[in-house]
């Protein structure tokens, strides 16, 4: 988990897809970079490396902020990474 991401807010993925209006999320790999993300709708957020090697047991969603760039995006990873309270569909 990268050291220079501020956690914003972390919710759980049931939480999250009330939040954004949608029945399900996807997760996804590069074609081209081989990096995992995820979709909801629309929109798309990054993903812990715990997605690829199958050991994310207890996903949620949390809005981060790099401290190198001020970007803020979601990111979807294992429960307690990062300081924060399957390749397939949630």
């Amino acid at each position: 988990m990268d050291k220079n991401l501020k956690f914003l807010q972390t919710m759980s993925i049931d939480d999250f897809k009330a939040a954004k209006g949608v029945d399900k999320i996807e997760l996804l790999q590069s074609d081209i970079s081989g990096k995992s993300f995820f979709a909801y709708g629309f929109e798309k957020g990054a993903c812990s490396h715990k997605v690829l090697t199958g050991e994310l047991t207890n996903p949620v969603i949390s809005q981060v902020c790099s401290a190198e760039t001020g970007e803020t995006f979601y990111l979807l990873h294992q429960k307690g990474e990062g300081g924060a309270t399957l390749l397939g569909t949630l």
